[in-house]
């Protein structure tokens, strides 16, 4: 019988979008980094080996950054660190040395992804680039799955809507977290840790019919009441979102009672 000879592909290319975490920094020191993410996560993963992109337009002229400590800092909370994006040229270029290339941004419309897309920087004309498939066009508005929980947290549980918003139907109880890549609704007491636009959608909210939170965060913007809830806020239905950012005023969260008139 004659032998069939048959060629197999080593390599092959495929055109694919991934979720890419967006992480804005405001320093490079890894020891209040680390202090930052340990507030705002807590001691376990966070996320599930997700990837993401480190945002320095908020960095300015910095000292040098030692970047393995950087990206150990978000390793340690289930973020992959492939890239940076942004800030100084000095500064890309030493993250460059380190492994992590720049990237520039798409240009998208209002309504875009709560994961940021991403391009790489183009490369010199010396190189020939493979050629990347055309970007989705959104034609329609963006539909996203919403995750509803109807039985009380316990401390230490966690719930993540990933990609979409979260409904809870029972208490958050203190020590509990409730996270969501979209917005997040509580028709109970939250006395826990409520993060939602974990994914950097600034337009998110978090909604609660009775405020004894232990942290709210919006788009990596939190608050923290070790101290205690303000009274004006305690028990309360309360609405949390971010406020529009402006040459003149930048973003910030707010925490503001719930009118039914």
């Amino acid at each position: 019988m004659a032998r069939t000879h048959t060629t197999i592909k080593l390599i092959e290319f495929k055109g694919t979008t991934l979720p890419v975490v967006a992480v804005t920094l405001h320093s490079l020191q890894a020891d209040a980094l680390a202090e930052a993410a340990s507030t705002l996560f807590g001691a376990d993963p966070f996320f599930d080996g997700d990837a993401a992109l480190l945002e320095l337009s908020q960095i300015g002229d910095a000292p040098e950054a030692d970047w393995r400590l950087v990206q150990e800092v978000f390793r340690t909370h289930g973020l992959n660190v492939f890239g940076v994006r942004g800030g100084s040229e000095e500064l890309r270029r030493s993250a460059a040395a380190a492994g992590l290339p720049a990237y520039a941004a798409v240009a998208r419309s209002p309504q875009t992804l709560a994961a940021e897309e991403i391009a790489p920087t183009p490369p010199p004309p010396s190189e020939a680039p493979i050629a990347a498939p055309p970007p989705r066009v959104r034609t329609g508005p963006r539909v996203s799955p919403t995750i509803f929980v109807d039985r009380p947290l316990r401390s230490g549980q966690q719930v993540y809507a990933r990609g979409g918003d979260l409904v809870m139907l029972a208490i958050v109880n203190a020590g509990a977290e409730v996270i969501a890549d979209g917005s997040i609704h509580i028709y109970a007491p939250l006395r826990g840790r409520a993060l939602a636009g974990a994914s950097g959608a600034e337009d998110a909210r978090i909604l609660c019919t009775s405020f004894a939170a232990e942290l709210v965060s919006v788009a990596g913007l939190y608050r923290t009441f070790d101290a205690g809830l303000p009274a004006e806020l305690a028990g309360k239905a309360v609405h949390i979102r971010l406020t529009e950012k402006t040459s003149d005023d930048p973003e910030r969260l707010i925490i503001e009672v719930l009118r039914n008139n």
